[in-house]
């Protein structure tokens, strides 16, 4: 026997029990509604699996690429990663980051360091930052855990 057929007849028997089950809960009790609700589900599916529906929307998907809104949302993650498109000027079109704000002299301020230390001290100083000001800690204080992170994303390579 033909797969499609067989997944058609067991599709047509569900929809039977769906119209069973319907029947009977507008008649006996509304609550049967839900239990139908399952049976529609599957004949719904197995029919268009059985129809090839599914396949064929599958390899349409996979012929035209992402759909336009999901060439939308890429673009908009790219833009918001600073990887978006320069305008004709030259400017990038994204708005300056908290890092690209923050001079590399006001960072090595807010972790206490001078201009010259090297990448081991920066890393043991914001280790040391983050444990005095994070906000899970005892008189931490949000906004100068956010400074303090902002800086060391600054200063990082």
């Amino acid at each position: 026997m033909d797969r499609d057929r067989l997944v058609l007849g067991l599709a047509a028997v569900f929809a039977g029990l769906t119209v069973v089950l319907v029947v009977v809960a507008f008649v006996r009790q509304l609550f049967l509604l839900f239990l139908a609700l399952p049976f529609a589900a599957t004949t719904y599916l197995m029919w268009k699996h059985a129809t090839g529906r599914i396949e064929a929307r599958a390899r349409q998907r996979v012929r035209t690429g992402p759909q336009r809104g999901a060439r939308r949302r890429d673009a908009r993650r790219r833009v918001a990663d600073g990887v978006g498109a320069r305008s004709s000027r030259g400017t990038s079109r994204t708005a300056p980051s908290s890092t690209q704000s923050l001079s590399r002299r006001e960072a090595y301020d807010i972790l206490g360091l001078d201009s010259d230390a090297s990448d081991d001290a920066v890393k043991r100083a914001y280790r040391a930052k983050v444990k005095e000001v994070h906000p899970d800690a005892d008189g931490g204080d949000e906004a100068a855990f956010k400074r303090v992170k902002r800086a060391y994303e600054r200063l990082q390579p």
